[in-house]
C-alpha cells in the first residue's frame, strides 16, 4: 500500500528537500505550504499534489485537512516542518507581539495541525508524526562549549523549538496508537539562515527521512538527529 505523506512548509529548504527525497522513495507526498504562489510552484517541480495551509489559522488548517480527506482520504505520515525564526532583535528589545509571532507557528501551529489531522492519521495502519524540532531547543546542546548550538542567544526560537520536543514527548504518551517523534536536523545551510549552515540540505533531511521511513516498531516519544539520539 502506498504510504502517503504531507508535509507543511515544503515549498523550499529542509521541508522541499524531504519532499524531493520521500517522493523518490516512493512515498506520495501531498506538499503544503503558506504561500500559494511559491508552494504550487515547488509541487509543480516536483510533481505533487499542493496543498494551500497556514498553520497559523485554524480555517486554513481545517481546510488542508478537508482537502486531504476528499483527494487522499487519510495521512500515514505528516511531517510539521514549518517554523520561523522571528525577531533578530537583541533579547532586551523582545517583545510580547515577537514571542506570540514564533511560539504561533512554531509551536500552537503543531498542535493545531496535529489535532486537525489526528483523523486522517487514524485512517492508516501505521501512523506517524515527525514534528522538527533543533538541537537549539536541548539544553544539553546549547551549554555545551563544543557545539555550534552555544554559540547563540536566541531566547525565543530555542524556546519554541524546546515546547516542540517536549510536545512531541507529551504528544506520545497521550496517543499510543500514533508513532510522535521530534528530530534535530542539525546546523543546515538554508534560507533560514541565510545559508550559513555546514551541513548540505540532504545532511539535515537524513534524520526527517529516517523517522519518515523507520518501520512501524521503531519507537514513539524519541528526539533525533542523523547521528542518533539527541541529548536533551
Amino acid at each position: 500500500m502506498e504510504t502517503i505523506t504531507f508535509i507543511t512548509g515544503a515549498n523550499k529548504g529542509l521541508g522541499y528537500e524531504t519532499a524531493r527525497r520521500l517522493t523518490e522513495l516512493g512515498h506520495t507526498v501531498v506538499l503544503g505550504a503558506r504561500d500559494a504562489g511559491r508552494g504550487q510552484a515547488a509541487a509543480d517541480r516536483l510533481g505533487l499534489r499542493f496543498v494551500r495551509i497556514d498553520v497559523t489559522d485554524d480555517a486554513s488548517v481545517a481546510a488542508a485537512a478537508a482537502d486531504i480527506q476528499a483527494h487522499e482520504g487519510r495521512v500515514d505520515i505528516l511531517i510539521n516542518n514549518a517554523g520561523i525564526i522571528g525577531s533578530h532583535a537583541p533579547a532586551e528589545e523582545l517583545t510580547a507581539a515577537d514571542a506570540t509571532a514564533v511560539f504561533e507557528t512554531n509551536v500552537i501551529g503543531v498542535v493545531r495541525v496535529t489535532g486537525a489531522f489526528l483523523p486522517l492519521l487514524r485512517k492508516s495502519a501505521s501512523p506517524s508524526v515527525v514534528n522538527v524540532s533543533s538541537g537549539m531547543g536541548s539544553q544539553a546542546l546549547t551549554h555545551d562549549p563544543g557545539r555550534v548550538e552555544s554559540r547563540f542567544a536566541a531566547p525565543l526560537y530555542t524556546a519554541s523549538k524546546a515546547a516542540v520536543t517536549m510536545l512531541s514527548t507529551q504528544y506520545a504518551k497521550a496517543l499510543p496508537d500514533i508513532r510522535v517523534n521530534a528530530v534535530d536536523p542539525g546546523y543546515t545551510a538554508t534560507d533560514f539562515n541565510a545559508h550559513s549552515g555546514p551541513q548540505t540540505v540532504t545532511e539535515g533531511t537524513d534524520a526527517i527521512v529516517a523517522l519518515a521511513t523507520e518501520p512501524a516498531d521503531a519507537g514513539t516519544g524519541r528526539f533525533v538527529d542523523r547521528f542518533g539520539p539527541v541529548a536533551w
